[in-house]
């Protein structure tokens, strides 16, 4: 096999290098910031409410409640579904570590299904083969932006009176006919990360519907404190709390609430940018040795989080030739991801073989994320094409 080509001279200099999920800051998230240092409330407290409602009001939801990360937000809706040591998850191989670390450390025990190779999400099928008497819950994730089969998954869980949380961390914007991703199940757990298409910089929210859920969340995400206990040093008069329960310091900080307040009402503007740059990348690849992400089902809003190209084996690279071409070039690119069973840990806990998820394996061997952000501008995309058509054409 022939070594990819990064050119004499690299399309982009090191000065320039094209970092990958570069988030969007504009002058208002700064300002914002300021303002919580200026008023010296960093920690939890009315700007964090804020954006709860906000987030709340966008997703048609009744409870919000965030968290400093998707991971947290993740954990705590399986202890508050009240699972169990020995509990089974149903999960996919498809994601990143934090769905299936989540889930051990709720004290709950991982069992992977096998995705759709088109879709990438997990397949109702595979989850069909792998249900058992101990299986309490599923962990769907809503992969790149692309809706999970709901109207199969939300049937398992309902037959088999399972609980059911979605891992929306790549899906803010995700509808499936016609409702938001994160309202399907009992709990929609989002990530604000810095790559994400809203950040935070570290941040996750929880979606319920059960006033019961959303008290114990909040209380849990802060010490097991009861209700309001970030209050305690506001200009209201102290407010003294209780301990009910063992809790975590999972509490997202206003400094982190300020970004997001500004970030949430561009959400349409931003997914119509990525949207340009989604099509420009099809039209440009159209004719490469690598698979494209498949269209959209009918019914259904992809967030247009990842775009992902499979490389084909007769290309003139392997995956990680073009990964380490791409950079050479100055374009920062990702990989999303080595399947779960990939990792040593998890063969060493569950002896799971990547052979035994065939599906999540090939994806995860031949995939590549590109830059999709809606801060890139027109010569950064052109930048990208002109990168991957050196090294694959």
């Amino acid at each position: 096999m022939n070594k990819p080509s990064t050119q004499l001279r690299p399309v982009r200099s090191k000065d320039r290098f094209l970092v990958f999920g570069k988030p969007t800051i504009e002058e208002p998230e700064i300002a914002e910031v300021v303002d919580s240092l200026r008023k010296c409330w960093l920690g939890t407290g009315p700007k964090v409410a804020q954006l709860e409602r906000d987030f709340a009001a966008f997703k048609g939801a009744p409870h919000a409640v965030a968290m400093h990360s998707c991971t947290a937000a993740l954990h705590l809706s399986i202890l508050a579904a009240d699972l169990k040591p020995g509990d089974e998850v149903i999960t996919t191989p498809m994601t990143f570590c934090a769905t299936v670390n989540a889930i051990l450390h709720a004290g709950a025990t991982p069992v992977l299904a096998d995705i759709d190779p088109r879709t990438m999400n997990i397949d109702p099928n595979a989850i069909e083969r792998v249900l058992s008497p101990r299986t309490r819950a599923l962990l769907p994730v809503h992969f790149a932006g692309r809706a999970c089969d709901m109207d199969a998954l939300c049937d398992i869980a309902k037959r088999r009176d399972l609980a059911l949380i979605e891992d929306c961390a790549h899906a803010i914007e995700t509808e499936y006919h016609g409702r938001k991703a994160g309202t399907f199940g009992e709990f929609g757990c989002f990530s604000f990360y810095a790559t994400k298409n809203i950040t935070t910089g570290e941040g996750g929210m929880v979606l319920t519907r059960n006033d019961e859920h959303a008290a114990r969340l909040k209380m849990l995400a802060l010490h097991g404190m009861s209700k309001d206990a970030w209050k305690r040093f506001s200009d209201d008069g102290y407010k003294h709390y209780s301990v009910v329960e063992l809790g975590f310091k999972y509490n997202m900080m206003d400094l982190q609430a300020a970004i997001g307040l500004h970030q949430l009402p561009r959400v349409e503007r931003w997914l119509a940018r990525r949207a340009e740059i989604w099509q420009r990348y099809e039209r440009a690849f159209a004719a490469l040795p690598v698979e494209r992400p498949a269209a959209p089902e009918p019914h259904t809003r992809h967030a247009l989080h990842l775009y992902t190209l499979l490389i084909e084996p007769t290309a003139r690279v392997t995956r990680d030739e073009f990964l380490s071409a791409m950079c050479a070039h100055g374009i920062g690119v990702g990989v999303h991801y080595m399947s779960i069973p990939e990792h040593p840990y998890y063969q060493r806990a569950f002896g799971w073989k990547p052979e035994d998820f065939p599906h999540a394996m090939e994806v995860g061997r031949r995939t590549v994320s590109l830059p999709i952000s809606a801060g890139l501008s027109d010569e950064d995309v052109d930048d990208v094409i002109t990168a991957v058509k050196a090294v694959l054409a």
